[in-house]
């Protein structure tokens, strides 16, 4: 038996995005403006410093410095579940510190990226941040980024300690996420991670996702849970589809996160521009984002 609360953990979360002021600093009047509009989307929660939070591209300070302001904003009101992953065992320890700190709900890392590291390095790293707090640790598995391939064998090792509580699967077969689940028992949590297959995630036995473009229609994710807590699958399909139609017109511009953010700053959310090597719109796609904007929330109106 776990020693925490599951429920808490299962649902939508949104894979939270950084948030700049212009000179391109972390802000943090403008983290908790972003937090705060997430807190009545019907979302269970928020993802805090992984790939659309650009928490790899941030110092472990700056790092700080946004769960902070998210804990201060909306702690109290959604789950937070914070990406501590760095190249750096150390740094990641450090931050594993910090969430417990400020009363972080959970942990989650990738393996260090670049290096093509071993099983039991990755092993090593991932126990270090273990060991670091008492908090629950969630794993991030994205091979097609960080160049690592989560075995079966390794991940069972993981799952079988009592504070190893999920895995946020962003690879791209839904079969190896049944597998995950298969092989970490029931209660055991997976989240799905590729937006576009959040159903196929579900019918495969996640127990919630955890997403990036959600931050631009989490209402719409919220509505394609509940249909398929329902039961009602075609309606979740027609969703599915309608959804993957807005996320396939978003990555059609040079940056999936300057396109979201600048939907965003449209509805009178700034964030800033992404940090490079993350490139921002450019100044004749805003018209375009505009009207995909506005279909964004026609959509969610109707489904209001």
């Amino acid at each position: 038996m776990t020693a925490w609360d599951l429920d808490k953990f299962k649902g939508v979360f949104i894979a939270m995005y950084s948030a700049y002021d212009k000179t391109g600093a972390v802000s943090e009047k403008r983290v908790k403006k972003l937090a705060r509009y997430y807190v009545n989307t019907g979302v269970k929660g928020l993802y805090v410093g992984g790939s659309s939070g650009e928490g790899i591209l941030q110092t472990v300070d700056e790092r700080k410095k946004v769960l902070e302001a998210v804990m201060e904003e909306v702690g109290n009101e959604l789950t937070i579940i914070v990406h501590i992953g760095a190249n750096s065992t150390k740094e990641s320890a450090e931050l594993a510190i910090h969430a417990e700190q400020v009363k972080a709900d959970a942990i989650s890392a990738v393996p260090a990226i670049y290096y093509r590291l071993s099983e039991d390095s990755v092993e090593r790293h991932w126990q270090v941040m273990i060991d670091s707090s008492s908090l629950p640790f969630i794993i991030y598995n994205i091979p097609q980024t960080t160049g690592f391939h989560l075995t079966q064998t390794l991940f069972k090792k993981m799952a079988a300690q009592d504070k190893v509580i999920g895995i946020k699967m962003s690879g791209e077969s839904v079969f190896e996420l049944q597998q995950f689940k298969a092989n970490a028992g029931k209660e055991f949590l997976v989240y799905n991670g590729p937006d576009e297959q959040y159903l196929g995630g579900r019918i495969m036995g996640a127990d919630g996702g955890i997403g990036g473009t959600y931050g631009v229609m989490p209402e719409l994710f919220c509505q394609l849970d509940a249909y398929y807590k329902q039961g009602e699958v075609e309606e979740a399909q027609l969703l599915q589809a309608k959804i993957n139609s807005i996320i396939t017109r978003l990555l059609s511009y040079p940056s999936l996160y300057g396109a979201t953010k600048a939907i965003l700053s449209l509805r009178g959310i700034e964030t800033g521009a992404p940090r490079l090597p993350l490139l921002p719109v450019r100044e004749e796609d805003f018209e375009e984002l505009r009207k995909l904007n506005e279909e964004i929330e026609s959509s969610i109106k109707s489904y209001s």
